[in-house]
């Protein structure tokens, strides 16, 4: 199954429109492999300032003893994140990269293709929030034809209806073109899902809030 999979990998890469989820399984993931006894290292490479960053949920990934890197950004400017390099290359270390939410975000992880060639690269798609910049973003990170996964997530109050409808429509979309490996469901819909879909589930929690109105 692809979450038993991804536990074993030392470079992990999630890829993904913003909005899609991917900073949530990518932190779900460090955490996970952190309980493991797994040296991990978490690089948030998102600069396209959505409303939630996996760099938000630093404290807690710290605390389970992931180590974060991040590049503070000023004026909009997309800036990169040093150290990476001997990272990837450390086959004793697990390494996370966050990825940009779109083709300007992805243009960021290009120039590390070549030491990424066999790195497990996850695509994640929101049905409800697609909206096929796929191309542009994989010809932006010039990394290999990626892994897909369905997130049809609503928020906290997503009900066991509109999770099912979103399986439904990510299949629709996707299928004809690449193969759905996996979805994530929030936990409390875990078990009442997975009776529902023939697709390998991973129940998520939570681990990054969203900002009050007007917040940074």
């Amino acid at each position: 199954m692809a979450w038993e999979e991804l536990l074993r990998q030392n470079n992990i890469v999630f890829l993904g429109e913003a909005g899609c989820g991917k900073s949530e399984l990518a932190v779900h993931l460090a955490l996970e492999l952190a309980r493991q006894g797994r040296e991990v290292h978490f690089f948030d490479l998102d600069q396209t300032k959505p409303l939630m960053r996996s760099r938000d949920a630093e404290g807690l990934l710290e605390k389970a003893g992931v180590t974060v890197h991040f590049q503070q950004q000023y004026a909009d400017a997309p800036t990169q994140v040093g150290g990476l390099i001997p990272l990837l290359l450390d086959e004793k270390k697990a390494v996370i990269l966050d990825v940009g939410g779109n083709d300007t975000g992805a243009k960021l992880i290009g120039g590390y293709a070549h030491l990424l060639k066999a790195a497990d690269v996850w695509f994640v798609v929101n049905p409800g929030d697609f909206d096929g910049t796929l191309s542009a973003i994989l010809r932006a990170s010039r990394l290999k034809m990626p892994r897909f996964l369905l997130n049809p997530n609503l928020g906290g109050g997503t009900t066991l209806e509109e999770y099912l409808f979103g399986i439904k429509l990510g299949l629709e979309l996707l299928s004809p073109y690449v193969a759905v490996e996996a979805a994530a469901v929030p936990a409390p819909l875990y078990e009442q899902a997975k009776a529902e879909t023939a697709l390998p589930l991973i129940p998520i929690t939570s681990h990054i809030s969203v900002p009050e109105a007007g917040l940074e």
